[in-house]
């Protein structure tokens, strides 16, 4: 390889007969002289430092890689760069050559690391007979000093090493000393940093371990239980480096605030419902006890065949009512429903307490009231009174939230309900399953699948609030199909169904980094009963979609449908958002 560089004649060449392809590749692109150019060298004495350093750089490399005898050899204009003095530097570097014998690949005659735990587990490379390597060595003494401290042992270190090069064996022995230390006990954690949260609800919140024996795992569930409130910006827990006389360890946790407040802003537009249009303004510790309260509010059907309504919405959560992983919350909401079908003005306020099990899984339950006055095919100005019991449980397991390409998602509700005022009592479930799977590499082509099903048991179709039924058709169901078209004919008029089982199927391609083609294929069926049945009313939808990146908040999504089965729809159908469409 010849590189031109920015004096007037130098050349610089690598040759390393014998090696691969990639390692040669890895060492022209460390090297610092084959990039001086790049590195702004350009005079001789910063060209003769360069190739003193990439003496112990290769020879670093080559170790990494299993070659343990080596010889480089670094010449400017002809002379070893390692015998030319700093005192008496050439005026003028005309060619740097590099010239590497890496001799035979060593594997590991002896790979022993002492003491170790009886639940440590060595890495699989760092064994007699395979390709001896630092990066073995390396993950050896780490594994085996994570062993200890898994074990209780915080302050287990590596005492010291030996390594021995036969090279007539072309053999690496390695052994790897470790000192345990004493097995502790948590502490005291100390709180620092300049934080509004009362120390107080900090501490509850974390759970942190005292007087328990140390672990890692348990550490690390503290800083997650404190970074989940969604109310720090930094959250670090650092051991101290030395133990208390009694044997416990005191950690330091140092905090930094998010910005109390935050507001957002999000639009859907669909050629026939029109613009919707949302807010959210979240205060991230409005009583300094890390709470969350979220102000929510939604336009809908803005220039939409249906007149204009909304919604108002507030949760208020308390991750400090309760033990760690466990908070309370508030929750209102006063919504307004126009469709072509039903009118529903709803109104409801519950009490209720959260349970994290993991990142990815939680369920909650909760306690409450629900008034509700509708206009429907079964007659206006129905009215209904509910004391409700909602539970809900999701796992998400998706690779990103905004446009996964593997993983699952499962949420799960039900919610019983006990009539007041002569309203009926029952139950109802609703369940939403997505599923992903990348072909390729990079998640080039996805493959996405979605099912949703419905279901309310106890009332009578006509003595339950239509906001408790289900409708099918719209950007969340069937594309192609009009917002809640499909329901039960009652009379001249459409009610929703008991049951609901929508089927939703995406082949996902991309084009280019940013930009990807969507076809889809949705079906919907809705029936009277609460099991849907051989004459449930159905319909279904498909087309074409694109997706243009914008990174971390997902694609713009423009999808195209057209209605394939059923009569309640009729033309193209076009969706605009942000987001996958699940």
């Amino acid at each position: 390889m010849t590189l031109p560089t920015a004096l007037a004649a130098l050349e610089t060449t690598l040759t390393a007969p014998g090696a691969s392809k990639e390692l040669v590749e890895r060492m022209e692109e460390t090297s610092s002289v084959t990039t001086a150019e790049s590195r702004g060298l350009d005079t001789p004495l910063e060209i003769l430092s360069a190739a003193l350093s990439d003496y112990r750089t290769l020879v670093q490399i080559l170790y990494d890689e299993g070659y343990f005898s080596p010889v480089v050899s670094i010449k400017l204009d002809g002379k070893e760069a390692a015998e030319i003095s700093s005192l008496s530097v050439p005026a003028q570097i005309n060619s740097a050559v590099i010239t590497v014998n890496t001799g035979p690949k060593f594997t590991f005659g002896e790979a022993i690391v002492q003491p170790i735990t009886p639940e440590t587990v060595l890495p699989e490379e760092f064994a007699v007979g395979k390709l001896a390597t630092t990066g073995a060595i390396q993950q050896a003494a780490s594994a085996g000093v994570q062993g200890w401290r898994n074990a209780g042992h915080a302050k287990a270190e590596v005492e010291g090493q030996k390594v021995i090069a036969r090279h007539a064996e072309a053999k690496l022995d390695a052994e790897i000393d470790l000192t345990p230390g004493p097995r502790l006990r948590f502490g005291k954690m100390i709180i620092k940093g300049d934080t509004d949260v009362r120390h107080r609800s900090i501490e509850k919140i974390a759970g942190f371990p005292a007087g328990e024996v140390y672990s890692p795992e348990k550490i690390q569930k503290v800083g997650t239980r404190l970074r989940r409130t969604g109310t720090f910006n930094v959250v670090s827990i650092e051991e101290r480096d030395t133990p208390n006389p009694d044997g416990t360890l005191d950690f330091d946790a140092t905090f930094e605030d998010l910005p109390k407040r935050r507001l957002t802003f999000g639009a859907e537009i669909a050629s026939r419902d029109g613009v919707d249009v949302t807010a959210t303004w979240t205060h991230r510790n409005v009583f300094r006890r890390a709470e969350r309260l979220r102000f929510e509010a939604a336009v809908r059907n803005i220039g939409g065949a249906e007149d204009i309504d909304g919604r108002i919405g507030l949760r208020l959560d308390q991750p400090d009512r309760l033990g760690p992983d466990d908070n309370t919350f508030w929750n209102a909401l006063l919504e307004r429903r126009n469709t072509e079908n039903y009118n529903v003005t709803v109104a409801s306020l519950a009490y209720g307490a959260r349970r994290t099990f993991s990142d990815r899984l939680y369920a909650e339950a909760s306690a409450g009231f629900q008034w509700s006055s509708a206009d429907d095919a079964y007659g206006d100005d129905r009215r209904f009174r509910y004391f409700i019991l909602p539970l809900r449980s999701e796992w998400d397991e998706r690779d990103s939230k905004v446009s996964a390409t593997r993983g699952f998602y499962l949420d799960a509700q039900i919610t019983p309900f006990a009539g007041l005022s002569e309203t009926e009592s029952g139950i109802r479930m609703f369940f939403d399953g997505r599923g992903y799977t990348s072909l390729g590499t990079g998640g080039r082509l996805v493959l996405a699948g979605r099912v949703q099903l419905g279901s309310v048991l106890g009332p009578s179709p006509d003595g339950v609030t239509p906001d408790f039924l289900f409708f099918s058709g719209g950007a969340g169901t069937v594309r192609g199909q009009p917002y809640e078209s499909l329901g039960i004919p009652v009379g001249t008029g459409i009610a929703g169904g008991k049951s609901f089982l929508g089927l939703s199927a995406e082949v996902r391609g991309k084009v280019t980094e940013a930009i990807s083609l969507v076809g889809f294929y949705d079906y919907g069926t809705v029936d009277t009963s609460s099991f849907i049945g051989s004459g449930a009313e159905y319909h279904a939808g498909a087309g074409l979609g694109v997706r243009y990146d914008l990174g971390g908040f997902g694609p713009l999504r423009l999808d195209l449908a057209v209605p394939v089965q059923g009569d309640t729809g009729d033309g193209l159908q076009f969706y605009i958002g942000i987001g996958q469409a699940f």
